[in-house]
């Protein structure tokens, strides 16, 4: 899956854009004041990445080990902090994963679904991003 990629993004007007995917759309706008927030701004699509991609990473290992994975919900946070210009940047982000069942070779998925999302590995270069797994009962599985 190496390669590059690309996205399209066209300003349709006040702090909103149109993103094209190629094989899907979105809007993307600031919240106001600036914007009208009819659609995520890009801290909030940085963080659904994030969750995404840790999402996906282990729902892939899950199913590598045949189970049948469905109704895993992932909540990602961030925290906006000011630099030393006083500029707003993403300070953290905190994810959360709630899985749904019990699954068989759980403890193996745990320890290693993180180093294959690309995304978060990424955006750990620059910001911390702490990620937690809770079983069906509500009890902490992993966290790193």
């Amino acid at each position: 899956m190496e390669g590059g990629f690309s996205v399209e993004l066209e300003e349709i007007g006040n702090y909103r854009f149109r993103v094209d995917f190629g094989n899907s759309e979105l809007i993307v706008d600031e919240p106001p004041p600036l914007g009208e927030g009819a659609g995520p701004n890009a801290s909030r699509m940085l963080a659904a990445a994030v969750a995404n991609c840790l999402s996906a990473s282990l729902v892939f290992c899950l199913r590598k080990f045949k189970n049948e994975v469905t109704g895993i919900r992932t909540k990602a946070s961030g925290t906006l902090v000011r630099n030393e210009k006083g500029r707003l940047r993403i300070g953290s982000m905190d994810v959360e994963i709630r899985l749904d069942a019990d699954y068989d070779h759980l403890d193996r998925c745990l320890l290693q679904f993180e180093d294959f999302c690309v995304v978060t590995a990424s955006v750990r270069q620059g910001i911390p991003v702490s990620v937690r797994v809770f079983g069906k009962e509500g009890n902490l599985l992993h966290e790193s």
